[in-house]
Parts: C-alpha cells; sequence; structure tokens
C-alpha cells in the first residue's frame, strides 16, 4: 500500500493514526461484550475503518455526516462521548435514544451526525436536505452520507443522487464498497463495474479510491470538500474496501471465501499505515504501544461508567409526551373583516402568507414553480418568492419527503406537496419510519408539512381519489389534519407550519372550487387538535370531518326534523376526544361518517373509542357510514354508489329508529 503525504503535517499524520486506531479497540472490545452478552447485536466495521475516520477528519467539526452501521470511526473522530456511546449500546438513558433505539440509529446535532434507520436509502435524501439548506445559506459547508453495496441498489440512493445533480447540492455521496450487502456479492448487486462509473449518468463528478488507505481517503474528501466550496455540487466517492467479519456477528462470514479473507487481510488499513509511520519514524513501536495502552484505558474507563449506570425504567406518560416536540402555539385569531373565497383560495392565501412570514419556509413539489401546481394554488409564487424557496421536484416523492427532513434538521421549515395524496405511496417509508419517529427517537423536531390533496367525487378513477387518511392515523409521531370549510383550511394550514412536528395536511380537490366560505384576509392560525360543533342537537351524534360534513349538513336541511349534534373533527391526530364523547353521552346515539372505505378507515376508532367510553349512555349500537371496501371506480354511476354519500341518510334513519 502506498501513502502519499500531499504536504500533511507530521502532526495531522499521527492524530489520523489515534483516530484510525481508536475505533479498532473499541471494536475489539464490544465483541468481547457481544460473546459476554453485555451487548445485544454488533455491526462490524474491522477493515474499513480508514473510510470513516478519513470523512470524518478531512470535514469541518461543524458540517453534517451521515453515517452507516458500520461507521463507527465517525462517531469517534468527531468527539462524541464513549460513556455515553456505550450507554446507547447498552439502552441505558444517558444514551442518545433514552433507550428508544439501539446501536448507530441516532442523531446528534451537537455533534452534527445523523444516523440512519434500517430502511438505509431514505438518509440519502436526508443529506440532500441538509445540504441544501447549506447551500440556500451559502455558508460553504459539505455534507457527507454513507451507504454501502445494499443500499445503493434501492430507489432512495438514485433520486437522491438524481435530486442532488439537478439542484447542484453540496454533497458528498461516499460510496463503502465492500463486495457484499449481507451475503449477496456485488455480481448479483449490480452490472456496472464501479459505483463511479453511475456518475456520468447523473452528471456528477465521480472518483474511485482505496478505501483502506486512510492518506488517500483523507486527502480525497480535503480535494472535494475545496471544489464543493468554490463550485457547490455533488459528487460521488466510491471507497473500495472489504469487512473482514460478518454483516453481523450473527451471520458470520462462511459465504465469503478464505482465500478473499487472506488476501484483504493483507491490506489492513490499520496495519498498514502503523508500519508506514514506523518506516518514515514519526512513530516507534513503543510509543505505538503506550497509545494502544492508553486508549484501551479511556475505553476500559468509559464503559464501566456507562455499565453502573441504571437500566432505563419506562415512564408511560413521557414515552407519550416525546412522540412530539414540545409546542404551545400561540393562537391569532381571524379578523372581523372577512371575504368570501373558495377552499382552494384559502390555502392559497396561507402558504402566500405563511411564506411572507417565515423566509425560512421552502415549498417543493412537482409543477409547483413556473407552473404554479396542477391545482394551481401555488401560482405566481415563484415571482414573489423565487426559485430557491418555491421548487420545482423531479418525480421522487421518497427523496423530497426526505430532504424536507434534511431541511428541518439544518434549521428550515418546508411544505411538501404531494401532487395527488394517492402518490404518497412512493413517500411512504421515510414518512413512516423517518418523520413520524425521529422526534420519539432522538428528540429532534420535524418541520415538515405534507400537503395531501384527496377524495373522490371527481371521477379521477382508483390512483387520483383515495381516502388514505387511515394510513397515517395509524402512525405514532404524525399529525393528521383535514378542514372541511375555507377558513379552518386556512387557519390550520398555518398552524401546521408553524408547528415543528411532521403534519399530513389533507385537502379535498371536490370542494377546492365547489366550496366557498367568509375567511380572513389578514394571517392567523386555528389550534390544531380542536373539533368544531357545526350543529347542535339532542337526537344523535354525526361525527365527520372533510366533505363528509357537507353530506352531513345536506341530509340535516333535508330532513329538519333530525336534532343532530354535528361534529367536525377537523383534526384527527390528535383527536378532541372531549367534544366527541360530550356529544353522545348527550344524545345517547353516533353515527361516524366518512369518505374512507369501511375496514380500516378511521371511523372504526372512532366508534370502538365510543362504545369503550359511552357504553351506559348508548342507546342504540354506533353505526359507521363509510364507502364501499373497493378501490375508488372511474364511472360516476360507479362512484356514486361507492361513496358513503348513497347510504348514509338510510344508515341515519335507521339509528334514530333503533
Amino acid at each position: 500500500m502506498q501513502f502519499n503525504r500531499k504536504g500533511i503535517s507530521d502532526i495531522e499524520l499521527l492524530d489520523l493514526y489515534k483516530s484510525i486506531l481508536t475505533p479498532r479497540l473499541i471494536e475489539e472490545k464490544m465483541l468481547i461484550l457481544l460473546r459476554q452478552g453485555k451487548i445485544s447485536k454488533w455491526f462490524s466495521g474491522i477493515g474499513q475503518e480508514a473510510i470513516s475516520v478519513g470523512v470524518a477528519a478531512a470535514l469541518n467539526q461543524d458540517e453534517y455526516i451521515l453515517p452507516m452501521h458500520r461507521n463507527l470511526g465517525v462517531f469517534t473522530t468527531k468527539n462524541v462521548p464513549l460513556n455515553r456511546l456505550f450507554s446507547q449500546f447498552q439502552g441505558k438513558a444517558n444514551g442518545f435514544t433514552k433507550g428508544r433505539d439501539r446501536s448507530f440509529h441516532f442523531g446528534t446535532q451537537e455533534y452534527n451526525i445523523i444516523g440512519m434507520i434500517s430502511h438505509l436509502g431514505p438518509q440519502l435524501g436526508v443529506a440532500d436536505g441538509i445540504a441544501l439548506a447549506n447551500k440556500l445559506k451559502d455558508n460553504k459547508k459539505t455534507t457527507a452520507v454513507f451507504t454501502g453495496d445494499g443500499g445503493a441498489s434501492e430507489g432512495d440512493f438514485h433520486e437522491a443522487l438524481n435530486v442532488a445533480a439537478v439542484w447542484d447540492l453540496p454533497v458528498m455521496f461516499v460510496i463503502e464498497n465492500n463486495g457484499y450487502g449481507l451475503s449477496t456479492p456485488s455480481s448479483e448487486q449490480f452490472r456496472c463495474k464501479q459505483f463511479a462509473d453511475k456518475g456520468i449518468g447523473y452528471g456528477m463528478d465521480a472518483y474511485t479510491i482505496d478505501g483502506n488507505n486512510i492518506l488517500e481517503v483523507y486527502s480525497a474528501v480535503k480535494d472535494i470538500k475545496e471544489q464543493i466550496a468554490k463550485n457547490p455540487k455533488p459528487v460521488i466517492l466510491e471507497c473500495m474496501s472489504f469487512r473482514m467479519r460478518g454483516h453481523e456477528e450473527a451471520s458470520g462470514t462462511k459465504y465469503i471465501s478464505q482465500d478473499l479473507i487472506e488476501m484483504w487481510a493483507k491490506k489492513d488499513p490499520i496495519e498498514n499505515y502503523e508500519a508506514f509511520l514506523l518506516k518514515e519514524k514519526l512513530i516507534s513501536q513503543v510509543e505505538i504501544d503506550a497509545l494502544k495502552i492508553k486508549i484501551k484505558a479511556e475505553i476500559n474507563m468509559a464503559w464501566a461508567t456507562a455499565d453502573t449506570e441504571s437500566r432505563v425504567v419506562s415512564n408511560p406518560e413521557q414515552e407519550l409526551a416525546d412522540i412530539y416536540a414540545p409546542y404551545l402555539p400561540a393562537i391569532i385569531q381571524p379578523s372581523v373583516e372577512k371575504t368570501d373565497k373558495r377552499l382552494i383560495d384559502a390555502i392559497s392565501d396561507g402558504l402566500k402568507q405563511s411564506m411572507q412570514k417565515h423566509d425560512n419556509l421552502i415549498l417543493m413539489g412537482q409543477d409547483i414553480a413556473d407552473y404554479g401546481g396542477v391545482f394551481k394554488i401555488t401560482d405566481g409564487f415563484m415571482n414573489e418568492f423565487g426559485r430557491d424557496r418555491v421548487r420545482n421536484t423531479p418525480i421522487c416523492e421518497s427523496a423530497i419527503v426526505s430532504t424536507a427532513l434534511g431541511l428541518s434538521i439544518n434549521g428550515y421549515k418546508s411544505v411538501m406537496e404531494m401532487q395527488f395524496a394517492d402518490f404518497v405511496t412512493s413517500g411512504f417509508n421515510p414518512i413512516i419510519n423517518n418523520l413520524a419517529k425521529t422526534h420519539y427517537r432522538w428528540g429532534e423536531k420535524v418541520d415538515v408539512v405534507v400537503r395531501m390533496p384527496t377524495g373522490a367525487g371527481v371521477g379521477a378513477g382508483p390512483f387520483h381519489s383515495q381516502s388514505n387518511e387511515a394510513w397515517f392515523t395509524h402512525t405514532p409521531g404524525l399529525k393528521v389534519v383535514y378542514p372541511a370549510f375555507p377558513e379552518d383550511a386556512k387557519g390550520l394550514l398555518n398552524a401546521a407550519i408553524n408547528d415543528p412536528n411532521p403534519v399530513m395536511y389533507f385537502e379535498h380537490k371536490a370542494l377546492y372550487r365547489s366550496l366557498r366560505g367568509k375567511v380572513s384576509e389578514a394571517y392567523f392560525t386555528t389550534e390544531i387538535g380542536k373539533a368544531k360543533r357545526i350543529k347542535i342537537g339532542n337526537d344523535v351524534s354525526i361525527i365527520t370531518y372533510g366533505i363528509g360534513v357537507h353530506w352531513a349538513l345536506e341530509v340535516l336541511k333535508n330532513n329538519p326534523d333530525i336534532s343532530a349534534d354535528l361534529i367536525d373533527l377537523r383534526t384527527l391526530i390528535p383527536l378532541d376526544k372531549l367534544v366527541v364523547l360530550d356529544s353522545v353521552q348527550k344524545t345517547g346515539r353516533a353515527i361516524v361518517l366518512h369518505e374512507d372505505c369501511m375496514i380500516g378507515g378511521f371511523g372504526a376508532d372512532l366508534s370502538a373509542m365510543i362504545a369503550d367510553e359511552c357504553f351506559e349512555y348508548l342507546d342504540a349500537p354506533v353505526k359507521r357510514s363509510a364507502s364501499m371496501d373497493t378501490p375508488v371506480p372511474f364511472a360516476h354511476e360507479l362512484e356514486d354508489k361507492f361513496l358513503a354519500k348513497a347510504r348514509f341518510e338510510t344508515q341515519l334513519k335507521d339509528l334514530l329508529s333503533y
């Protein structure tokens, strides 16, 4: 192995040696502790330390790095306290996730490290968001994100690189090519010769280097960082290496030939670098031995500190409280002066006034800039706020959701428009597994709103008409907002943008231009989590939201003899239980109405809650009125019969006559 100093000072060379030695000695300790049952799992990076250490050492301490399982060297080089790392490995409270997640599945703003989730790929898009924030700040910083053979096969890899290339983001994609994705060799993972070959397809620079050579990694990253500072752009850095142990210890290495292991053992990054330093007379064997003793003592002391900590104790109240970032909204009341507006205009007004209020608010979505969005909600926004803040995106929902999270991590708010709520399936993973769980796992806010044009009644068929709000009410950590009136739509959208937690904001397409109402011209907010009693009555409680409110109003108008409490939930999560339960306790009858299908719809949770908490007050079974359990049909003759509206009046009267 040839080492080229390239002007690196003696002090830097020795610092790199200590930095690369530390994770190796920690790993040796962890493998012993694993066999002793002191830790539950270990993903070894032995043989790959030069990549983690070289990247982390070449970047400034305040530059973000997004590592993976085998990048212990990133954490140690960024000076994360060992006792806290060891607490994290043991699931102790002094770790970074309070025992809620394991190993390196965490982030820490203090050390500018953002850890992975097990799904691997989404962190690439998070890096895009962090890099976009750096570009908007013009701070000349570089973001580095790691992936490997396996993660590079995921769709998130393509999406994140494509977005980074199109937006010229200052991000370095570090690909650890160790020949395997778990046990699947590279020959079964991809057909190109090198990952760097992909660079030309994305229109970005790409380099392949010896990932076992600490000086080559360090120098390459330094050079790339300098390039990016002068000219923001994404870069692929492929690091050739090999992991000497299994994907994780339980998997072993039987699928790897002994010859291959022996060949790579000769390329050990620490032994070779050590030999170089000895040859250059920069260190002696006595000094090496003394350094190892010192580092081992630090490791043992840190482990002893972590080991003496008490095990975490579950506090259900605290567990629930930590799902969301703490937030006490200051509600701004609507003005007395109001203007008649369509639902779509109220939403557009809310977005525009929020953009004026928050200069760190970024809008992202397909066709939202010059075109103004398919529904024209952002028409004219680009002229007022500029292309940096109103951003057309490629068709890659997963990467853009992840980018939104990255923006939040680096100090920005964002609103992402799903062109249609149906398309959220392409971005489902980062919403469910990253946005929703981030604060609970490691205490980071997620200042993201996902706008969801939803619903049927417009003849759009199975892929543009679904009511999928229940997918998200099932996921702890998300807030789900679903207004039924123009004024609520504006006030709730403003409130959602102010909220430092992820909000899924549903807008019914059929109401965009068909529904009008009085709306405050001035900026105002409506409290999230508060239902509204639209009508007051004594015979029955109708609990609904979205277009269901208007179906119920039509039926009640046609049946003036029915005395009903009509509850517009407005927010599904958090749910205003008190208003619902108070109403049912008064009327003794309840019907839950929604556009979604019956099976698995949000009404199932509502009806179960009512039955459980109001049983002694009920004079009849709780009724659900929902759409058919089929995909949404296209032809209006079929769609009309599909929707709950076709059955609601009959079901309501049946309940009243029970």
